[in-house]
């Protein structure tokens, strides 16, 4: 990762009640919430298995057992997953429409997958605005520079190279402080270029050695006698084929006629306005964003300025890097822009963790509410998953944000299988098909049936959490001695029962 990756939060006491997005309660809403100056990849994967999502810089966490309309963390496993019925159809029409141009005229009301903000925290611009500017900690800085600079000469000559990936370079402060862009301290290599490296668009070439050895087979069928046996396969048989079920890249990936109409192509772009090619698609790409909003959301047009457009899409807290078994794109933010004849129709916003990929938002042309791209673009995304999976195996989950069984527009995500739900007291994995009897029943549920299992992964050494305070990092055991705040401590202490033990000895958490 990052040579100094580290985690900057500031956690807001207490819990915050929004106006729903979903019943439309006007304060039903409830969650706890942090601003993220930095998060390294790694500390966002932990948060959000523990029920964390961002919008922006912000990060939050629905109460769910107080909140309105509870929201599951959902994934989905790409490794096993089959496009169902209604998902083939949407892939077809896509196929159809690029090979022929034909525009489908029937209802696609059976193929939801619209991108609604998340809740009322997500889409409330003027809250994230507001935390903007609080925590432009500018102050911080010279504080954190002295402080790790001594942490730096405690370290000492011997181990400095070992733990330069625990410490944070004083230069790279400003920016992780600041309220600007994404931090640009570490290069991601770019995202795939049209003719060059990957082509999101196009399916894995073929080694090689296996072109020669189906060759191989060829030429031996093609000398063996009529009616002799053959010889046995040195390529994997295709026999039967149509009796196997497509797989989801045979639709994404079908041959096109040569004279083809259209041409789609997906390209990763990082987020980051070093990146050339995210700067010189920023303007289309944010007229995209202002037409979905007013035609699909009916924002108004100040709602959707290029401000709010940079702070909820653009700017990330997640640190960009690499790792040699990781993937090739790197870690971090991403646009994943689809380009039609030459022009952007749609935009999924997502985070490359290391264990999943992570979908933040959609945003699309509403003149091309025909494909579906909403369901398009997710099943994209789980394909694009399997592809990451094949460079670093730990990277096999594709998560699609909360699922509300409460919100009937919102089950669709239990579509994508097999799915799993966050239980919201244990913070293991179950089965979607294990969870639904429950929440027929109530809309909140202790989701793993074990009534013996606990939170495995809960604060239980509080003490040990990092705090960040005049111009020191130190244990939290430390700190409270010195400031004797019984208020404080509860805020604290709250803090780091939602976070967890691990990512509370990680994070640097900053108290003024």
């Amino acid at each position: 990762m990052a040579s100094w990756a580290a985690s900057i939060v500031e956690y807001f006491e207490g819990e915050d009640a929004y106006r729903c997005g979903y019943c439309k309660s006007q304060a039903g809403s409830r969650s706890s919430g942090m601003w993220a100056h930095s998060l390294t990849v790694q500390d966002y994967q932990d948060l959000i298995d523990r029920g964390w999502r961002r919008s922006g810089k912000y990060v939050y966490k629905p109460v769910m057992n107080q909140t309105c309309c509870p929201q599951y963390t959902i994934r989905c496993q790409p490794l096993e997953f089959q496009p169902s019925k209604s998902h083939k159809k949407v892939l077809k029409k896509m196929l159809r429409f690029l090979a022929k141009g034909d525009i489908s005229k029937g209802n696609s009301k059976d193929e939801p997958m619209e991108p609604i903000t998340e809740d009322a925290v997500a889409g409330d611009f003027a809250l994230i605005n507001k935390l903007d500017i609080q925590c432009d900690l500018k102050a911080l800085t010279d504080d954190l520079q002295a402080s790790l600079q001594n942490e730096e000469k405690r370290k000492g000559r011997s181990c400095k190279k070992e733990d330069s990936k625990e410490l944070i370079h004083p230069q790279d402060i400003e920016e992780k402080l600041g309220s600007g862009e994404p931090s640009h301290s570490v290069k991601l290599p770019a995202g795939p270029k049209p003719g060059k490296g990957a082509d999101l668009s196009k399916p894995p070439c073929r080694k090689a050695k296996e072109i020669r050895k189906e060759r191989k087979r060829l030429k031996l069928m093609q000398q063996n006698p009529a009616g002799a046996p053959e010889p046995p396969s040195l390529f994997p048989p295709k026999t039967n084929k149509a009796n196997q079920p497509k797989s989801l890249e045979d639709f994404i990936f079908e041959s096109l006629p040569a004279d083809a109409p259209h041409k789609l192509e997906v390209r990763l772009v990082p987020v980051s306005f070093e990146d050339p090619e995210f700067k010189s698609s920023f303007n289309q790409s944010f007229s995209l964003y202002v037409k979905y909003q007013m035609a699909i959301h009916q924002d108004p047009p100040d709602e959707c300025g290029k401000t709010e457009f940079t702070r909820f899409l653009c700017n990330s807290p997640l640190e960009a890097g690499s790792l040699p078994d990781g993937p090739d794109c790197g870690y971090g933010s991403f646009h994943q822009q689809y380009w039609l004849d030459g022009k952007i129709i749609a935009v999924g916003v997502i985070d490359i963790l290391p264990y999943c990929v992570s979908s933040v938002y959609l945003y699309y042309d509403p003149d091309y509410s025909f494909l579906s791209l909403g369901v398009y673009s997710a099943l994209r995304e789980i394909a694009f998953t399997r592809q990451l999976h094949q460079k670093s195996a730990p990277l096999s989950y594709y998560y699609m944000g909360f699922y509300i069984h409460s919100c009937p527009k919102m089950r669709y995500k239990g579509g994508y299988r097999p799915s799993d739900l966050l239980c919201p007291e244990t913070y293991v994995w179950v089965p979607i098909e294990q969870c639904l009897p429950s929440l027929e029943n109530s809309k909140y549920c202790r989701l793993n049936q074990d009534p013996e299992a606990v939170d495995e992964g809960r604060s239980k050494e509080p003490d040990r959490l990092r705090v960040f305070h005049k111009k020191a990092v130190l244990p939290y055991g430390v700190y409270k001695k010195q400031r004797k705040d019984a208020g404080e401590e509860a805020t604290v202490l709250q803090y780091a029962s939602l976070v967890g033990q691990q990512c509370s000895e990680r994070m640097l958490l900053f108290r003024n």
